[in-house]
């Protein structure tokens, strides 16, 4: 009877008047004080009294009373950012490794490797850099799945813990940005692979095979862009579970192409012996100066899909599965660049001369059937990679930005629109602006916000996160901060940012010269700003003081 006296009275006061209910000295606890145990003195409360009596004085208030009373607020959850249920928990160890094959067998994995060996490297240092940097990368790329799995959020969410409730639009808008130019680059790829199939006489067209200075490409090679970009809408128009069968469904198909195409560079070219009498064309010190930036750009590969990685694993059944499902990530891309590399050294032996793109090798071995079932594996290839790592995180943060407005359809539609602005003709016109400007370039944006987010959830968090504060604009609560910003998070973001501009800006051709010392930050991007961050906001989180401590929940238990 007591507990039910205690419970009603605090239920009233909290939603309609605080000093009301609430003795007015000067040092009165806050709700966010009510709802811990610790911090709690129910001699501070005075009217209770009159309801209650003295039992009250030793009854501490229930964490999760407190917690009915923060309803989520409309502008921070909807349907595609709400936790994931127990029945929405469908991807098995194996659908996440699938996600994996279907992201890693595609063009632009084929052409790693191979950018590498055409920047001088053996064929066995391009495919051990390429390992090296994506074992490295699980190490994040498990921790941050691991919230996604624990709570069913999405990103967007989960650094609304670090970067507060409003503040969290700058990582996830950051990380939409990238992904939007990847989208474009994916899609023209793509494109590619349509302009193959054209007849020749209108490839041959001197009006539409022109290119066109302001455009940076002809126009026929720009509408098989826009074609294929039309067509992957069709797909992404069906969501997060339309993806999942998607990868799900082609993982085989796409090994079983993969496959296909090694055996007929092996058969053709007489084993793969010229490839392994390749020798570095480095000394060794050059390979170590050329090996640093390579392994940054091998993590940026990936490292947007590492970030925003909650958004697949907030749908696996269990850590189990969202671990072994992406612990074949070094082991995909060893394979598959294995294949890239194989296959372009087979060309040199096979038509006299490096064929790198595989758009253009099906080109040359001709045959409309081997063109046909090459189309269909390019396009498959492209279209599981682009959706699942380049739509889902720019969709997600644009739904984060005004829930109201976006949805996740609306959202994967802004961001296909600016996947064209971003130009990615202009983007893979060579090995080094595709490695060193581009990976390079955009690892210093996402370096310092895993940084500063597995800092928060593991250092400062405890992982231990309240799943009804992150959808709350209480000013009172736990990730509020200032006004809804933590400016440690912004400060820390900043300062692992600033120190890589210098080098950015010479890459680009801005400035001339530089300072070494700014080079070597450069050409290790990601490591610097990584950890740069994630040190400082802990340094900095340390030295503001422990936030008073909300009440913790699992969402799921099952799931952890």
């Amino acid at each position: 009877m007591v507990s039910k006296c205690f419970s009603i009275n605090l239920h009233h006061h909290l939603q309609l008047s605080l000093p009301a209910a609430i003795s007015p000295e000067p040092n009165r606890p806050s709700p966010r004080q009510l709802a811990n145990p610790s911090i709690f003195s129910a001699t501070k409360i005075t009217t209770f009294h009159k309801f209650c009596g003295s039992l009250t004085r030793a009854m501490p208030l229930s964490s999760t009373e407190f917690n009915d009373d923060l309803e989520p607020h409309p502008t921070l959850r909807n349907e595609d950012l709400k936790p994931s249920t127990i029945n929405e928990r469908t991807f098995s160890w194996w659908e996440m490794a699938s996600l994996w094959i279907g992201l890693v067998v595609g063009v632009p994995s084929y052409y790693l490797a191979g950018s590498l060996v055409d920047l001088g490297m053996a064929w066995w240092q391009g495919i051990a850099t390429v390992v090296a940097a994506n074992v490295i990368l699980l190490v994040p790329l498990v921790l941050t799945g691991h919230p996604g799995t624990k709570y069913g959020i999405p990103f967007p969410v989960l650094a609304r813990s670090s970067f507060g409730i409003k503040g969290a639009h700058i990582p996830t808008l950051l990380r939409a940005l990238v992904g939007c130019g990847w989208y474009g680059i994916e899609t023209w790829i793509g494109g590619e692979a349509v302009f193959l199939l054209l007849p020749k006489f209108i490839k041959q067209s001197s009006i539409l095979s022109q290119s066109l200075p302001w455009l940076g490409t002809s126009p026929l090679e720009f509408a098989c862009f826009i074609a294929f970009w039309l067509a992957q809408l069709a797909i992404v128009w069906k969501g997060i579970e339309g993806i999942r069968e998607l990868e799900k469904y082609s993982a085989p198909i796409l090994i079983i192409l993969t496959s296909s195409f090694l055996f007929w560079a092996y058969a053709n070219a007489g084993g793969f012996g010229h490839m392994l009498s390749k020798s570095s064309k480095l000394s060794s010190s050059e390979f170590w100066s050329l090996f640093f930036p390579s392994l940054t750009a091998n993590i940026s590969f990936w490292a947007t899909v590492a970030l925003n990685i909650p958004d697949f694993t907030r749908y696996a059944k269990s850590q189990n599965d969202q671990i072994l499902g992406q612990a074949g990530l070094p082991i995909f891309m060893g394979a598959f660049t294995f294949v890239g590399l194989a296959i372009t050294c087979s060309t040199q032996v096979i038509f006299g001369r490096v064929i790198s793109s595989p758009i253009q090798l099906l080109d040359q071995i001709g045959g409309i059937t081997t063109r046909i079932l090459g189309i269909i594996g390019i396009s498959l290839a492209t279209i599981t990679t682009n959706i699942a790592a380049n739509v889902v995180a720019p969709a997600n943060a644009l739904v984060n930005l005004s829930p109201s407005i976006f949805t996740f359809r609306k959202g994967a539609i802004l961001t296909a629109l600016l996947g064209i602005a971003f130009q990615p003709w202009r983007l893979l016109k060579s090995s080094e602006s595709f490695v060193y400007t581009w990976l390079v370039g955009y690892s210093a944006l996402l370096g310092p916000i895993g940084g500063i987010i597995l800092a928060d959830y593991y250092l400062i968090q405890g992982a231990k996160l309240s799943i009804k504060y992150l959808y709350s604009l209480n000013p009172n609560g736990a990730y509020y901060y200032s006004g809804g910003y933590n400016l440690v998070a912004i400060m820390a973001l900043s300062i692992g940012i600033l120190p890589v501009i210098p080098g950015f800006l010479q890459k680009v051709g801005l400035v001339v010269t530089i300072p070494n010392s700014f080079v070597v930050i450069y050409n290790n991007a990601w490591f610097f700003s990584f950890f740069l961050a994630g040190f400082v906001y802990w340094v900095l989180s340390l030295l503001r003081g422990k936030q008073n401590s909300p009440p913790f929940e699992d969402l799921l238990p099952s799931a952890t």
